[in-house]
């Protein structure tokens, strides 16, 4: 029985064939119009796609301004408005295989690029998971690995891949947002991931062997520098952060963290809470303090240590032992036991001391001293120094919680002790007291780097996470502080020049500012003391209460004499109860010039006639500039993994500088700073060109993105309007913004003779 001729349709080839031809021609417009009636005409419009992309030349450029691009854009335009065309619903189970295998093999084989369309068009995730794997596995092979992690996103393949064979070379390419993609939403993926780090960080990893495995990458991506401990150290601490990872998987970066932390701490003098139980630490620090303080200091730390003899340097047993038959005890005498304790006349003579007597410093642990505090601090218009203490945790991850407040006023000064807070009553009481401190207006409250203690709090109490703090009437005098070192900085100078002759002062942070407005710096030896162990020894005591007191010393001196500082003849009505920017302590650039805490923005008047002076800098980042800017008041440099991008942001008017493939990223930092430009980069090279430039003028881009969808979130993340006329005022190729008229005819020339 004759089932009768086949429709008739046009012939896929022959579509083809008048396509390129308009394409040819530069009629754009015509081809997407011939494109959306052609597929109408076509007897099988989902065969016929796939054979005119084979035809497609372009098809290993893997430009989105090629033909086959615009024809699968066009394509599923079409397809959106014949949803009955839907693939399973209309195809057998064998010719949709066949359909499917087609469009995978071109995938595959001539346009990587196509990926997604061709996913969604063709339901490419209901083939057998053994054929999608083995297409992930040649592009690989070939590779291809950008094309590879994306297939197994989107089509869910990851945990039958091995991370190793998919990351590795993506870390090789400086492309590890790719690889944090790749393991998002798997926990042991991301496990694995860090641990694979962690292990290039171990102390006598060799990279050669391992580059040696992947010749394709380009020399440029294998440069050694990105493979150091120390830069791929941050990563994993970041990593480990970010998806919450036991630090216990990652021992090569956290010990490697903890040793360079012992190092500095033989400058502070002070290793105890590094240390901690690791033998293998406390032995280092033996050595080391054979070498920088002698015998004497070595054996007394072995003693406390009770660490094994055969292990010790040479001399350092016997010293121990004739120190031990001595029963020289080195514990100082604990808090409360009744016994005086002094500063020494020599630190009397070199540190700024607590002006009142140590019998006014309130150690409180219990509810009465707790409503004592509240009495004392609680009162309208009164001036509070606030600081806070923590136990220093080298190689953790997250923020330390706080284990002492301190809050000084006139008279006295309250430690709390947040350790030791009894049952659920007295700590609610204490959280109680806490907040309303922190959200009374009419307290002024003096801090220094205020927003990196609010954080620690934050982060000590989950109540406070749920509930966010509300400050008011904070002061912040870190930001004065810098006002005081710029006024004392002639322009263009760079350096540590400051008043009364400080030049070249070791001082820094709080202690700096107290020696250039008291004349004396902070004795800082217990800094990094064990905040947590009870009971506290009086110099921890007398520490913490000159940290919180010197605030209003130093409060008091710059509204008597601002001018003496530098600062602005107002400063004394603007401290009086201005609230000024919370900033963390040790940041280096002010993220703004207004201050901002709780989501309200204060003008601060001691930067006022400098602002007006200085030319506004480029937008920040979210939050920091709500202004739309013009295509031509934003200035860009991207990266050389970024050239799409660049390209796509000059077709709006945005100008861009782009660096070549052989350009060190260093390079983007010298170009911002010299033509005060925004970095747009991508990888690795983030964390280390943030720290080159202002806060807001680098921002991370996702590789794993399109040009075109990289351009449309930095638009939107600039808040960058964009009108007719700034389409295409841009050359994309010279960044030149000026036109030359040339007529028709002299274009068609030139055009020929371009070929």
């Amino acid at each position: 029985m004759s089932t009768g001729p086949e429709p008739e349709g046009v012939d896929p080839l022959q579509f083809w064939d008048s396509l390129a031809a308009r394409w040819a021609r530069k009629e754009i417009d015509e081809v997407r119009v011939e494109a959306r009636e052609g597929f109408s005409a076509l007897r099988d419009p989902l065969e016929g796609l796939l054979v005119v992309l084979e035809c497609c030349p372009e098809a290993m450029k893997s430009k989105g301004g090629s033909l086959g691009h615009c024809v699968l854009f066009e394509f599923q335009l079409w397809l959106k408005e014949r949803p009955h065309l839907h693939l399973q619903q209309r195809e057998p189970g064998a010719r949709l295989r066949r359909l499917q295998v087609q469009a995978l093999s071109l995938l595959t084989e001539k346009q990587p690029s196509f990926l997604e369309p061709l996913i969604d068009i063709y339901q490419l995730g209901t083939l057998e998971r053994s054929v999608l794997l083995g297409h992930v596995g040649y592009l690989l092979h070939r590779g291809s690995y950008r094309e590879a992690v994306l297939m197994s996103i989107k089509l869910k393949l990851q945990p039958d891949l091995d991370v190793e064979k998919v990351c590795i070379p993506l870390v090789l390419q400086d492309r590890l947002q790719l690889a944090e993609a790749f393991v998002s939403d798997y926990q042991d993926l991301q496990n694995r991931l860090v641990r694979l780090l962690d292990s290039w960080c171990s102390p006598g990893f060799d990279p050669t062997p391992l580059l040696s495995h992947y010749p394709g990458i380009p020399e440029f991506h294998q440069k050694s520098g990105r493979l150091a401990p120390k830069v791929l150290s941050k990563q994993v601490f970041r990593l480990m952060e970010l998806y919450g990872v036991d630090p216990a998987l990652c021992p090569n970066v956290v010990t490697q963290r903890r040793l360079a932390s012992l190092k500095f701490l033989m400058y502070k003098r002070f290793v105890e809470a590094t240390v901690g139980e690791s033998v293998d630490l406390q032995v280092e620090l033996i050595f080391m303090l054979v070498k920088h303080s002698g015998l004497d200091s070595a054996a007394r730390w072995a003693l406390r240590y009770s660490v094994p003899t055969d292990r010790l340097p040479i001399g350092v047993g016997d010293r121990r032992e004739t120190i031990l038959a001595k029963s020289v005890s080195q514990t100082e005498c604990p808090a409360g036991t009744g016994e005086p304790w002094e500063p020494s006349e020599e630190s009397r003579r070199t540190y700024y001391q607590l002006p009142i007597p140590m019998e006014n410093v309130h150690l409180l642990d219990t509810p009465e001293g707790l409503r004592q505090c509240r009495e004392a601090v609680l009162k309208p218009g009164a001036l509070l120094g606030v600081d806070m203490e923590w136990r220093p945790a080298f190689g953790s991850v997250g923020k330390p919680r706080v284990a002492l407040i301190q809050l000084a006023v006139r008279s006295s000064v309250y430690l709390l002790d947040l350790t030791e807070r009894g049952g659920p009553e007295q700590d609610q009481e204490l959280r109680h007291f806490i907040r309303d401190v922190f959200s009374d207006p009419a307290v002024t409250k003096l801090g220094y780097g205020m927003a990196g203690d609010l954080s620690s709090l934050a982060a000590t109490w989950p109540q406070f996470l749920e509930e966010p703090l509300k400050p008011a009437g904070i002061l912040d005098l870190l930001s004065v502080h810098k006002q005081i070192q710029k006024a004392h900085i002639p322009q263009g100078v760079r350096g540590s020049r400051s008043p009364d002759g400080l030049k070249g002062s070791a001082e820094k942070g709080l202690s700096l500012l107290v020696q250039l407005v008291l004349g004396k710096p902070l004795d800082k030896t217990e800094q990094l003391s064990n905040w947590e162990r009870r009971p506290l020894r009086p110099s921890q005591v007398y520490y913490a209460a000159v940290d919180a007191y010197c605030l209003l010393d130093v409060h008091h001196s710059l509204t008597q004499d601002p001018g003496r500082f530098g600062l602005a003849p107002g400063l004394s009505n603007a401290l009086g109860g201005q609230q000024v920017k919370c900033e963390e302590k040790g940041t280096r650039r002010p993220r703004t010039r207004k201050a901002q805490v709780s989501g309200q923005e204060h003008f601060d008047p001691c930067l006022a006639a400098e602002e007006e002076k200085k030319p506004q800098p480029p937008p920040a980042l979210p939050g920091v500039s709500r202004e739309a800017l013009s295509p031509q008041q934003f200035r860009v440099v991207c990266d050389n993994m970024l050239q799409g991008l660049g390209r796509y942001l000059r077709c709006v008017g945005v100008d861009v500088r782009m660096l070549d493939n052989a350009d060190d990223h260093r390079r983007a930092a010298e170009i911002a700073r010299e033509e005060s430009r925004v970095i747009l980069t991508c990888g690795l090279p983030f964390q280390t060109l943030k720290s080159q430039v202002g806060e807001g003028r680098c921002l991370a881009v996702d590789c794993s993105e399109k040009a075109r969808d990289q351009a449309l979130r930095v638009l939107k993340h600039f808040n960058i309007t964009v009108t007719p006329a700034d389409i295409f005022s841009r050359c994309q190729v010279c960044n030149g913004d000026q036109y030359l008229k040339v007529p028709r005819q002299e274009m068609e020339r030139l055009m020929k003779i371009r070929g």
